[in-house]
């Protein structure tokens, strides 16, 4: 199987549309900490709203519904008592979610741990938590009756060393952020999980899960206030049209991810312009992004990196960082210590 390490090495080929995707939700991630520090009453209410949203959005993909009015009971736990699969299933996805929303920190992505979000998410049902015993490709159904396969997943004798391979090369790839960027190798794993189709059932339900869990440690939390599996819902015929298109040829190692992963990061941005829109943009005086980034450089002893002042100043782009170090530099004030991106500053 040739999944994510075919990929890794063909960073050449990252389009211009991919590269403004990740600035822009690069500027979106430092503003996010100062959106979260404001209104608390409002951040609660989109933190309730987005988990029925994603409850009954990511269900729904599959057909899962229930009655409108039983929606807030079955959600928020007020039974143990369901009239059927369908509210199991709805009640079981709000379970994996408060797991990942209460303890993502912990979440080490292991076989275990994706075992553990299915079994939440299925109930009581003999293969909850279980990898698929049998072979079982997607198929697609028309209205008229006919069917066929969209795509022959890996069969289930092979499901087990081929989720083992994915993990191992997520957890390898992460270490070196610069071999792969971290948020385009979260939307390569999300195809390579959906290609291999570990579970009988529920394999779509997880996916979006595990796209949740991977942000929040990636440090990209906007799921938690908006809803990203009903904006996936809300484009699901694009969502559902670049999964075919990016898993042809996947077994060979042939495929093309990008139109994939280019439909998620634009998920991604998508979302946080939804919560910038409703937290309300924050302005901030002109020049303070410069002085933000002066004092940082101020405060540092010895030694510094960009990535250094991007964790002192979250809401400033890499690009203002840098403006800010050349024109110093240029000034006489800091000289850099080697080249690339990864050099090290001092100041004079």
């Amino acid at each position: 199987m040739k999944t994510l390490l075919t990929f890794s090495q063909k960073l050449e080929t990252i389009s211009t549309t991919t590269s403004w995707y990740l600035s822009e939700l690069s500027e979106y991630r430092g503003k996010q900490e100062l959106y979260t520090h404001q209104a608390p009453q409002k951040l609660k209410s989109l933190k309730e709203h987005a988990i029925i949203e994603s409850s009954i959005s990511s269900n729904r993909m599959e057909g899962v519904e229930i009655e409108q009015k039983r929606i807030g009971t079955v959600v928020f736990g007020k039974t143990n008592h369901y009239k059927d699969r369908n509210e199991e299933e709805i009640a079981g996805y709000k379970k994996a979610l408060t797991l990942i929303h209460e303890n993502y920190q912990d979440l080490d992505l292991t076989d275990g741990i994706i075992q553990k979000i299915h079994a939440l998410t299925r109930g009581e049902i003999w293969d909850a938590g279980l990898y698929k015993e049998k072979d079982g490709d997607i198929i697609e159904k028309y209205p008229d009756g006919r069917e066929r396969v969209r795509f022959k997943t890996v069969t289930a004798t092979e499901t087990a060393s081929s989720m083992k391979e994915l993990l191992t090369l997520w957890n390898d790839l992460l270490k070196d952020k610069h071999i792969v960027p971290p948020l385009v190798l979260l939307a390569a794993f999300n195809l390579d999980f959906l290609c291999i189709h570990p579970f009988r059932d529920g394999n779509g339900r997880v996916s979006r899960l595990l796209l949740l869990l991977q942000s929040y440690q990636l440090g990209f939390e906007v799921g938690r206030y908006i809803s990203l599996e009903k904006i996936i819902e809300e484009n699901k015929e694009r969502y559902y049209e670049t999964l075919e298109q990016s898993s042809q040829g996947w077994h060979e190692g042939k495929h093309d991810p990008w139109p994939f992963i280019n439909y998620i990061l634009s998920i991604f941005k998508t979302a946080y312009k939804e919560f910038e829109g409703r937290v309300g943009e924050i302005q901030t005086p002109k020049g303070s992004k410069t002085e933000s980034i002066m004092t940082a450089i101020e405060k540092q002893l010895g030694k510094f990196s960009v990535a250094d002042l991007q964790k002192a100043c979250p809401a400033t782009s890499i690009d203002m960082i840098r403006k800010v170090l050349k024109d110093l530099k240029k000034d006489g004030k800091i000289e850099c210590l080697g080249r690339g991106k990864d050099a090290f500053w001092k100041k004079l």
